[in-house]
């Protein structure tokens, strides 16, 4: 394996202490650290030694990717693991399908910025709370109800006939000049949740505060995850957690974000269907680790205590992977070249080497592409 230097993303919503802390280095650290990007995606790929990786896996694609994983992911590395450390509510975002993004970018739509998909994954790693798919419209109906705002009758109506997409739609589409007066008055309800509350103080004015109230609202335990795959609406609101998703950057947004909102395209996309547990239990596969199941082709996620095993654990992975330390020290072994990871550093082993053995008192995420 070979030791990989990784980028820190300064989003404004980024901890000024979480990533610094994990690496240890002083804290606060001197501007917003949301995401340690590790991986070999071409906005900001890691380097081994000063090269990028997304320039290593162009030249030798089939030694570092294998030949299966090469042909295909179009040559590239099929995922990207992520340090998230949000102080901040991020944006109401979905991502479209492979299909939709193909045809999409094909046609030069501007809300699409490459043809691949984007399913991700966020495993906890403090307690991290987010906003994850749509939770039943009737209990949905309720909370709106609650806040006894008579503009929005027309949504709530909406909701008491289970239609998601029509409701959503009215919110989303309210009338700018209107939108802080909307907020506003659902904010000072004698029944507005602590949530609505928490988002409007952050965006004021946006439409996506009262969005959040069809969505499920969840906190998740260290070691829960949840899943988004293509269609799913979610938000994360704050936490730290390990991220990890096909390499792309199709992001539709529709609230909470200054950043451009494109309705049409986000509403096409969307699957308006209530998910009844978003929450992705961890499940042990051998003794000091566990995976988390997602139906995807891009990646598979373990994470790795061996302390728990009684000591070094092997990972008999396929095609490229990358090892990530989280907490204390680990060494990293695929049978090419062993590396030596304190917590938030990662290595990346070409695909063809043995299995991957990881040593140690501490702990780690391993990701790899699914046989």
């Amino acid at each position: 394996m070979e030791a990989l230097a990784s980028p820190i993303r300064p989003y404004a919503w980024g901890s000024r202490t979480v990533i610094a802390g994990i690496q240890g280095r002083p804290v606060p650290s001197d501007g917003p650290e949301a995401e340690l990007w590790i991986g070999a995606h071409p906005g900001d790929p890691s380097t081994i030694d000063g090269v990028s990786l997304a320039d290593r896996v162009t030249a030798e694609p089939e030694r570092l990717l294998g030949p299966a994983v090469a042909a295909r992911f179009d040559a590239r590395l099929p995922y990207l693991v992520k340090i998230l450390a949000a102080a901040a509510p991020l944006s109401l975002q979905a991502h479209p399908d492979e299909a939709q993004a193909r045809a999409r970018f094909a046609a030069g739509h501007p809300s699409y910025v490459d043809a691949h998909h984007k399913p991700e994954m966020l495993v906890a790693v403090s307690d991290f709370e987010a906003l994850c798919g749509f939770r039943d419209p009737l209990a949905a109906a309720d909370s709106l109800a609650a806040l006894d705002v008579s503009t929005l009758e027309p949504v709530v109506a909406a909701l008491r006939a289970g239609d998601l997409r029509t409701a959503l739609r009215a919110l989303l589409e309210w009338p700018q000049t209107d939108r802080p007066s909307l907020v506003e008055a659902a904010v000072a309800a004698p029944g507005a949740p602590d949530l609505v509350r928490q988002l409007a103080a952050h965006y004021p004015g946006d439409p996506g505060v009262l969005v959040a109230l069809l969505l499920n609202h969840v906190t998740l335990a260290p070691g829960e995850a949840i899943w988004m795959p293509a269609g799913n609406l979610h938000a994360y609101l704050r936490g730290t957690g390990i991220e990890i998703m096909a390499a792309s950057d199709n992001v539709l947004r529709g609230g909470l974000t200054p950043k451009h909102v494109d309705v049409p395209e986000l509403l096409d996309v969307l699957r308006f269907e209530a998910l009844v547990d978003p929450v992705v239990p961890a499940v042990p596969v051998a003794p000091g680790v566990v995976t988390w199941r997602a139906p995807v082709a891009e990646f598979a996620l373990h994470r790795v205590r061996p302390v728990e095993a009684g000591g070094p654990v092997t990972l008999d992975v396929s095609g490229p992977r990358v090892v990530l330390c989280i907490a204390g020290e680990v060494v990293a072994d695929d049978g090419a070249a062993s590396v030596k990871l304190p917590a938030g550093y990662a290595a990346f082993g070409a695909a063809g080497a043995g299995p991957v053995i990881v040593a140690g008192a501490g702990e780690a995420f391993v990701a790899s592409v699914p046989a």
